[in-house]
């Protein structure tokens, strides 16, 4: 099987634009680039299929060099016959694979192999023959050396049996197919840490399907196996089992059946069920693991994609109690003009100075707009900020600080502000993200921005494969400034990286900005391959070619300045003119293929436009500072903070998120709460259970 007909039978796309594709990230392509500039070749797919299409690629090599060591290690015993090359050859599953591998596996001594080597494999045969004399009378002439007696030769003969069972390649794929299908996950709680494992008293003596469980209860459990706190483990139906290895195994009414039976007991107890039980687990543990990531990832997408307010000039407050709240000013860069420390809250109580300090920076700054983080004392510190009469209007935000201190306290932050401490930096961090919440983000490790699930129980590795697409798709999509953008937003872009992103930021600084697209040539080490890949995400204002403020790529501006003289027309006057732009037909062009015309296009209409969202203010509502001015039945407005897969926690304004339950996102069944809400999303909801003592608020979603 080659690539291509492996990829083929995973996905439902074409065979030639699964080769298109191939080539392409063979040949350096990245995903955005292939995706928006490649169309015409990959048939239009999107950024998932190529991923996709990568992700498969990458297993089928992985699995074709384990077919190759395997074959090279059987080889190295003198044991690789035709057939057994063959089917290893063609096997591209890789639980088969290591099951055709088993028998040749170098492994430590087992009871089977010290009973080989007491010269009793002759005697197993002899048993899995099933001829018609007695197990004594064929076990007496193996009872020599160091095997004692009868009881001992048929001992160690059924070890070797029990071996024989469970190295069979066949039998394995049955069972393992038993498991997948038929198996219960059952959680207990260790007695001892009843008290310690309170959060996880739902599972304390839970069953369900393993194939059925959800992945997140999985996760949970998982977790709380992992903290020593409960016990999991996969059941099956025995008697079904055991069943199955008497049709497979005994042949008739031999004397040789009850000394069988008691090999294949043995085989499934000590060496099977241990074996596949893990296996089932490690698979969920996969598909569980791929749920949260996708959840993970989808609520990271539009976290980085979320509105951005633009170049204004802002106030950040880092609100705090004791310690007092952090105030910074920041002009249209985000570049910090001041930060002051003001204390309008317990135990300093100076609200009347904390007030006009804020109303002397908003007029001696010429503040647009202030962001108020939305961590301790947020509610109190926004009610305070509404309250002050400001010559002019000051919208007011509040902002997530999930990340902050973690960026505060990063070597970036240090590199950005050395003069300033972790609390000035965080404030900023929080004045930045109402900006331009992407190029912010993009400096903080996605797993601390607080939108994921179980994200230290799942795999790692693919965690950080699966979000580093998502921050590189967000960055291309939007687009990044070439003369302000950071070096940590550059190095997302396609076909860049840290490297060229600092000598992009070199070349910046010593030329005082770039003037046109191709000036990147001029870029020390970015070489064609690179230019190619970056050069239709990178924009800049005012350039000397319109174009280059455009999502179009440098590859095509020869065609639109002839599509503009076909027309008359220079290409400033038809950027922006829809009602040319509209009556153009593709035909027309014949040197533009169909899918470029339709991005030409599209993009012609409105060059360098943001596919982010228009900022909205929410109203928390004013009667409700704590979780103890709740009621049943109350309707609250409220932004998602989160979405999971059994629901999606809301802020409402308190210290404690509410949840809503996916059962109470819609009136119809609802599998998925990602296509039914959004992070970031302003909605109504009604309170509908509430623990104070647990700090627990349920929510329904109020249409």
């Amino acid at each position: 099987m080659n690539e291509v007909k492996y990829i083929l039978n995973h996905t439902q796309l074409q065979s030639k634009n699964i080769e298109a594709t191939l080539k392409l990230l063979d040949e350096g392509g990245t995903i955005p680039f292939i995706s928006r500039y490649r169309k015409e070749a990959t048939g239009g797919l999107d950024e998932i299929q190529i991923a996709e299409i990568r992700d498969l690629g990458d297993k089928y090599k992985q699995l074709t060099q384990r077919q190759e060591t395997i074959l090279k290690a059987i080889e190295e015993q003198g044991e690789l016959t035709d057939e057994l090359k063959k089917k290893i050859s063609a096997c591209f599953d890789s639980n088969e694979l290591e099951d055709l591998y088993l028998p040749y596996k170098k492994k430590r001594k087992t009871r089977a192999e010290a009973a080989c080597q007491l010269g009793l494999e002759g005697l197993a045969k002899i048993i899995m023959a099933q001829g018609s004399q007695s197990p004594e009378t064929a076990a007496r002439n193996f009872v020599k050396g160091e095997v004692k007696d009868l009881e001992s030769a048929l001992a160690g003969a059924r070890d070797i049996i029990a071996e024989w069972i469970n190295e069979n390649s066949v039998v394995r794929s049955k069972l393992r197919k038993s498991y997948a299908e038929y198996s219960q996950l059952t959680s207990k709680v260790v007695k001892s840490k009843k008290a310690e494992a309170e959060k996880y008293q739902d599972y304390f003596d839970y069953t369900s399907s393993l194939k059925k469980c959800p992945s997140y209860r999985f996760l949970a459990i998982y977790r709380a196996n992992n903290e020593g706190l409960l016990r999991m483990k996969v059941t099956v139906d025995e008697d079904n089992i055991f069943d199955f290895f008497h049709r497979f195994f005994i042949k008739n009414n031999s004397p040789f059946s009850e000394q069988i039976e008691m090999a294949y007991e043995d085989a499934y107890k000590r060496l099977l069920h241990p074996a596949l039980e893990n296996e089932a687990l490690s698979e969920k543990k996969k598909e569980a693991d791929k749920n949260a990531i996708g959840v993970f990832s989808d609520n990271l997408r539009q976290l980085l994609l979320a509105p951005a307010l633009g170049k204004k000039r802002i106030l950040a407050i880092d609100p705090g109690f004791r310690s007092g709240c952090k105030v910074v000013c920041l002009d249209e860069a985000g570049e910090l003009l001041t930060n002051v420390t003001i204390f309008p809250h317990a135990p300093q109580k100076e609200m009347d100075k904390a007030k006009s300090k804020i109303w002397q920076l908003v007029e001696a700054y010429k503040i647009e707009a202030i962001a108020i983080g939305n961590g301790t004392a947020s509610r109190e510190t926004e009610y305070m900020v509404k309250r002050i009469n400001f010559n002019t209007d000051v919208m007011v935000f509040v902002v997530s600080e999930d990340g902050a201190s973690v960026y505060s306290a990063s070597s970036i932050a240090r590199q950005e502000f050395p003069d300033y401490d972790v609390t000035v930096r965080g404030a900023v961090s929080i004045g930045r993200r109402l900006m331009d919440p992407l190029a912010e983000l993009v400096k903080i490790d996605p797993k601390s921005i607080g939108v994921g699930q179980y994200q230290h129980e799942v795999d790692q590795k693919l965690l950080k494969e699966s979000l580093d697409d998502v921050v590189i798709s967000c960055v291309n999509e939007v687009g990044v400034n070439l003369n302000t953008a950071s070096p940590y937003l550059m190095s997302y872009v396609s076909g860049l990286g840290p490297q060229l992103a600092e000598n992009i930021l070199e070349y910046r600084r010593e030329n005082n900005g770039f003037k046109s697209r191709s000036e990147l040539k001029k870029v020390k080490r970015l070489g064609e391959k690179a230019f190619e890949q970056c050069a239709g995400f990178l924009r800049i204002l005012d350039g000397k070619n319109p174009l280059d403020n455009s999502a179009v790529h440098p590859e095509s501006y020869a065609a639109i300045e002839k599509m503009a003289k076909q027309l008359k027309m220079s290409v400033t006057d038809l950027i922006g003119n829809a009602e040319v732009l509209d009556q153009l037909k593709q035909v027309d062009f014949p040197y533009i293929d169909g899918f470029t015309f339709k991005d030409i296009i599209k993009e012609l209409k409105k060059p360098g436009r943001d596919p982010r969202k228009k900022v909205k203010v929410l109203e928390f509502d004013s009667t409700v500072n704590s979780i103890e001015d709740l009621s049943i039945g109350k309707k609250l407005n409220g932004i998602v903070t989160n979405v999971t897969n059994f629901g999606a926690f809301i802020n409402i304004g308190i210290k404690e998120n509410g949840l809503i339950h996916k059962s109470n996102l819609a009136d119809t069944f609802v599998e998925n709460p990602t296509d039914y809400i959004k992070l970031h999303e302003h909605v109504e909801v009604e309170v509908i259970q509430l623990d104070v003592a647990r700090k627990r608020i349920g929510l329904k979603r109020v249409e």
